[in-house]
């Protein structure tokens, strides 16, 4: 038999081989009959580019999610607002108060910025403050719990936009669940940590420099004249203590008024009342103590405006006032302010009916049985200031009984001062914020003194301010009986007017026949 030839033979394997191979390739062909397409053949993109084309996919849904969904209206004290999340590049607060324009805060660093729109003032909540101005004294600590649920509110839907919003995109760019729950995810984490860096960089104190615009950017130049006020809110004291003191000078040379030239050693009362926490009314009263040589003050009631401890601190100028000070406690002044005082050297505090002389005159009274700093009326109310006259009425009596009567009964409400007709030939008393003079039933002469404070901070609620009220009474200095009284009146807050009047008591007057000590038992000469 031939040998064949080695080439032939490895020829014959390579054949071989093909032929063993073009049936598996047919059959890996046959078993994937996907054909090739463009998407196949096109390069794949970079992984960095997958992930920036899902972050503008979650950034565009968040935004979207926040327009749609994202504001909250909130109630905040009587005004109702608009509260929203926006994406920004610099953060902040922005409240906008259209049409007047808007205040810009720099309140925290984070690619969040919360707006707030003052839409309007709700008639209903506006008209209940004016109602009830109690309510004001609260109104800071209710505006804060609005903000704070409002700012809670809008975060929590705002967390709902955003994962909502960006799910939404993301299905329908990507047309896959999981790809669009990666997106709401992606959208969640990036909130969350916004708000995150808006915590760690809160300025609290950013308040303090606001940024305006609109109308509005005239409101730093109104808020530096009130810094200049505040400031300079001592001149304003010192010129009116001068007012008062050029205009009782001019008085004093240039009296038109009835002719009373009161004698050198006649007592002088000043009746001050209702200061209502107006630091202004000491310089004016210690102007009146000097100019009219003062031997005592008498205030009958409402120093204080709330009767807080915090408020003690505005009274320590009563110890340099230059004369004795008798106090009774008014409505708006509390047991803390009472204590206060007793603690203080030259000044006398009177209650329930304790007496005491000072400067020669014997003075009795009572604190008002209400603390009503709110201006509320307590049911009974009239009833209790009547028995605390009563009470009042009664140590009169007691006093005269035992040969020390009372020359000057004091009480705040003019209802309790009423109770000592016939027990005492002056009563002194306030409340009511203006002056007035009259002869009761029975002989008691009571006065009403006006508001030495131009009251307070309520100067402001009616059309004019109130003005500032004083007087100074001229008691005879062996009777102790008024012979003739000064009324004082001072332009209230804003104005520089100023009026000095003298009166006489009709008993006084040229052909008057005395009038006699008053009793509960009627005269037919009684005026």
């Amino acid at each position: 038999m031939a040998r064949v030839p080695a080439a032939v033979t490895a020829t014959v394997h390579r054949v071989r081989n093909s032929a063993r191979t073009v049936p598996r390739a047919l059959t890996r062909r046959h078993r994937s009959p996907r054909t090739l397409t463009a998407v196949d053949l096109a390069p794949q993109p970079r992984p960095w580019t997958r992930a920036l084309g899902m972050l503008c996919v979650v950034l565009l849904g968040a935004w979207l999610g926040l327009l749609v969904v994202g504001n909250v209206r909130v109630p905040v004290g009587p005004m109702n607002t608009t509260m929203t999340l926006r994406p920004s590049l610099t953060g902040g607060t922005k409240i906008n108060v259209s049409p007047l324009g808007a205040l810009e805060l720099r309140s925290h660093e984070a690619p969040i910025r919360l707006d707030v729109d003052v839409d309007q003032l709700d008639p209903v909540r506006s008209q209940a403050l004016v109602d009830h101005p109690e309510r004001l004294s609260g109104l800071q600590d209710e505006v804060a719990r609005d903000v704070e649920h409002g700012t809670l509110d809008v975060a929590v839907r705002s967390c709902i936009a955003v994962v909502s919003g960006a799910t939404a995109l993301g299905l329908a760019v990507y047309r896959r669940p999981r790809r669009a729950l990666a997106a709401g995810g992606l959208a969640l984490t990036l909130l969350a940590a916004s708000g995150a860096t808006a915590f760690a960089t809160w300025n609290p104190n950013s308040v303090l420099e606001p940024k305006f615009s609109g109308l509005l950017s005239s409101a730093p130049s109104l808020v530096g004249n009130a810094r200049s006020i505040v400031s300079e809110f001592d001149v304003y004291q010192k010129e009116l203590a001068r007012l008062v003191t050029n205009v009782t000078k001019l008085y004093d040379v240039t009296s038109t008024l009835p002719a009373y030239e009161p004698d050198p050693t006649t007592i002088r009362v000043l009746h001050v009342s209702d200061i209502h926490l107006n630091p202004a009314s000491w310089k004016i009263v210690a102007s009146l103590v000097k100019q009219y040589s003062i031997n005592v003050i008498v205030d009958s009631g409402d120093t204080m405006d709330h009767g807080t401890a915090a408020e003690n601190g505005f009274l320590d100028p009563v110890a340099d006032l230059g004369a004795p000070y008798v106090w009774v406690r008014g409505n708006h002044d509390s047991r803390v302010t009472q204590r206060y005082l007793e603690r203080m050297k030259n000044v006398h505090v009177l209650d329930d009916g304790r007496a005491v002389t000072v400067a020669g005159v014997r003075f009795a009274g009572i604190g008002d049985p209400q603390f009503t700093p709110d201006r509320s009326v307590e049911p009974g109310g009239g009833a209790a200031e009547e028995l605390a006259g009563a009470r009042l009425a009664s140590a009169l009596r007691d006093q005269r009984a035992a040969g020390t009567p009372v020359d000057v009964a004091v009480a705040h409400e003019p209802s309790a001062a009423r109770e000592t007709d016939g027990d005492v030939p002056l009563v002194l008393s306030g409340h009511l914020h203006h002056e007035e003079m009259e002869v009761m039933k029975y002989g008691t002469r009571l006065r009403v003194e006006g508001s030495t404070g131009g009251s307070g901070l309520r100067a402001v609620e009616g059309k004019y301010p109130d003005p500032i009220e004083a007087s100074v009474l001229y008691l005879d200095r062996d009777t102790r009986r008024l012979q003739a009284w000064d009324e004082i009146e001072l332009g209230g807050l804003g104005l520089t007017t100023a009026e000095v009047s003298r009166h006489l008591p009709k008993e006084n007057q040229p052909g008057a026949t005395p009038t006699p000590t008053p009793s509960r038992t009627p005269s037919p000469s009684a005026p």
